[in-house]
């Protein structure tokens, strides 16, 4: 037989074997990206609301100064309650991530250890707690939100260590950049969603007006928790309604029952290069994106002139298309790793790389559109999105070097890459205190591009998607399955049927898959 027709044998017997994709790693999939959904609609829509909360700077007749012409002005649906200034605020909208910071490396360490589920649970409801909480602390003085908004970020924190350690025990590798991308696309649904009800929330009465917009999400959150404790598990062996056929797919791809690495080679991940550039396209990608995350509601609004209530639903539209590109990015990417168009490294950089050229790019040429708000928006819309290609780069990879931690890497990088989410603001805060000109937003959309640009070449030159040494030596199991689909330097490239020990698995020749002899 051919080398191309054992290939399609191959695929097809595979295809048959796979369970459909209503199965419990898919459904672990749509719940993450719910849980998502809700941990980032909860957390920006703060964004659109303190435009509504606030009334010092932002008063009719500073409205119509902006630099391009300004729409009707909606005068009572901008009156605040809070004499806050423009620093001020900055100092708000950061302050959620001084928490965040902090439990990032304990979540993932906790999510190896006492697995993902719980933690992740745990981490949503505290932020929902404290967003239900946060009109009560905004109206008790600004110490008391800030510090509000600490504590919402050090139970966020855990969120995305605790994930990563979760499809560290189901995702079977081939699927990795899909299922981890539906997963974590939930992030740019989330401010889909948040920023035009936020917004319209802002111009009603309901509740209250801007209290509102956190009642509403902290509601939510409490319905998705019930819904997470009750449809999800650890692992896919403690889940009591999965197939066999999925079970056995799963611990067959990724190496079946793996003891718990309750303590990783922190040296050897220290000293790792792939890992300082994950980090690196990380803080990047983040600088980027939270920039734009906390700060784009108010561009719209004091550069564009667009009205609060617009500015909530054409915020959105960026993170909208952000969704699209994660989404298709990760089955592209699966799909080319799969089919050897491309090795797992070569795809992770082209990935990374689109992700960081084209919002470095976009986000440059948006400064310099002038009051063309068609283009504008259209330049912010695709710097927004581009960056939902990184996802399938630089976000994934830790999976990709070192399954058993990735957990306690996810909680690394996103430890450095929490530090764009004070210092983006505050940057943005300095630059445009009482001189929020079009100008200074150029020299905002320069230190973006700037910093995307580290991202890119550090990672073009040191990125990998193969296993690392010290990720294979310790805490091995005897007993562990011998991996399907993970790639060596030998096998960096090749199909996981061209993998040479697949030819002696006896489940593979049992349900007539073939592997080719190498």
């Amino acid at each position: 037989m051919s080398g191309d027709s054992e290939h399609s044998v191959y695929l097809e017997r595979l295809k048959e074997r796979i369970p459909h994709i209503i199965s419990c790693r898919y459904m672990l999939a749509i719940m993450g990206c719910l849980g998502f959904v809700n941990v980032y609609a909860m957390r920006v829509n703060l964004s659109v609301a303190l435009v509504a909360m606030t009334a010092s700077n932002d008063t009719a007749d500073n409205y119509t100064n902006a630099e391009c012409p300004a729409e009707t002005y909606n005068s009572t649906a901008d009156q605040g309650e809070f004499d806050w200034d423009q620093n001020t605020r900055g100092q708000i909208l950061s302050s959620f991530f001084y928490g965040y910071l902090i439990t990032q490396i304990p979540g993932g360490w906790l999510g190896g250890i006492i697995g993902g589920k719980h933690l992740f649970g745990v981490g949503v409801l505290c932020t929902t707690i404290f967003t239900l909480l946060t009109p009560l602390a905004a109206r008790a003085g600004v110490s008391y939100f800030i510090a509000l908004r600490v504590l919402e970020g050090l139970g966020e924190g855990v969120t995305f260590p605790a994930m990563h350690a979760m499809w560290a025990h189901w995702a079977p590798p081939i699927e990795r950049s899909k299922l981890i991308a539906i997963t974590y696309a939930g992030s740019q649904l989330g401010t889909v969603l948040s920023n035009p009800v936020s917004g319209w929330l802002c111009s009603t009465t309901f509740l209250g007006g801007w209290p509102s917009v956190f009642y509403v999400f902290g509601t939510l959150g409490l319905i998705w928790f019930v819904l997470w404790t009750a449809l999800v598990h650890n692992t896919p062996s403690q889940h009591p309604r999965i197939s066999p056929e999925e079970l056995e797919y799963i611990e067959k791809s990724i190496g079946g029952k793996k003891g718990k690495a309750i303590i990783p080679p922190l040296l050897a991940m220290v000293k790792s290069p792939c890992l300082w550039v994950i980090s690196i396209s990380h803080f990047a990608n983040n600088y980027g994106f939270y920039t734009m995350l906390t700060n784009l509601p108010a561009y719209m609004k004091n550069i564009l002139g667009f009205d609060i209530t617009k500015t909530g639903y054409l915020s959105a539209v960026p993170y909208m298309f952000n969704w699209l590109i994660i989404i298709t990015g990760g089955l592209v990417a699966d799909y080319l790793r799969f089919h050897r168009i491309l090795s797992t490294t070569n795809t992770r950089k082209l990935f990374n790389t689109l992700g960081m050229t084209l919002p470095a790019t976009f986000l440059v040429l948006t400064g310099y559109v002038g009051c063309n708000k068609p283009l504008a928006i259209t330049c912010l819309i695709v710097a927004v999105a581009c960056g939902g290609f990184s996802m399938s780069g630089f976000n994934v990879n830790h999976l990709d070097i070192a399954p058993k931690y990735a957990g306690v890497l996810m909680g690394f990088s996103n430890t450095i890459a929490t530090i764009p989410g004070f210092v983006g603001p505050t940057i943005v805060g300095v630059l445009t205190e009482n001189n929020e000109t079009r100008k200074q937003w150029q020299i905002v959309f320069w230190i973006c591009c700037g910093v995307y640009l580290l991202g890119f070449i550090t990672y073009l030159i040191f990125g990998s998607g193969v296993e690392q040494e010290w990720a294979k030596d310790s805490y091995t199991d005897p007993q562990t399955t011998e991996p399907l689909l993970q790639e060596s330097e030998e096998d960096e490239g090749r199909l996981p049927y061209e993998v040479p020990y697949l030819a002696n698995d006896s489940a593979i020749q049992k349900n007539g898959i073939v592997p080719v002899q190498r």
